[in-house]
């Protein structure tokens, strides 16, 4: 049995669809984040998830600056635990945002947020649950790197 040690002062961010944690890490910038000490698990047991399997990040430090709003736009099924003083302060599932800002791209090369370097790349919530860019409408869904 692998053993990470609890943290202390933190977040983990639980019931990550397997594979994708790589890809969450990198869009919440933990990546480029060097005052915080981070965990990747990936492929643990789970008896919640379909597949048995989940991805789960622990974030040791200040933790203020992540958006936590971002996963739920990855997986709805995220859930965050907050820990201070090594204690369950919190446990929580992010709404999904309405509006994504600057955070995904869009992928239509015709698209103005593609051709303008001053673009903000803008993204709304659509009745079907699925973001699009305001300004072409095409549809995107998180591609896990």
């Amino acid at each position: 049995m692998l053993n990470i040690d609890e943290i202390q002062n933190g977040i983990v961010i639980d019931h990550i669809k397997p594979g994708t944690a790589i890809g969450l890490m990198e869009l919440l910038g933990l990546t480029q984040n060097h005052n915080v000490t981070v965990a990747l698990i990936q492929n643990a047991r789970s008896q919640k998830s379909t597949t048995g399997k989940k991805d789960i990040i622990k974030v040791e430090g200040d933790y203020s600056w992540l958006n936590l709003n971002v996963m739920a736009y990855i997986d709805p099924d995220i859930t965050f635990t907050i820990i201070e003083n090594g204690h369950v302060v919190r446990k929580e599932k992010p709404q999904r945002p309405k509006r994504l800002v600057n955070i995904i791209k869009c992928n239509n090369p015709r698209c103005i947020s593609s051709a303008e370097e001053s673009c903000d790349h803008i993204f709304e919530l659509s009745s079907n649950g699925k973001y699009r860019c305001i300004y072409c409408e095409q549809e995107l869904q998180f591609q896990p790197k």
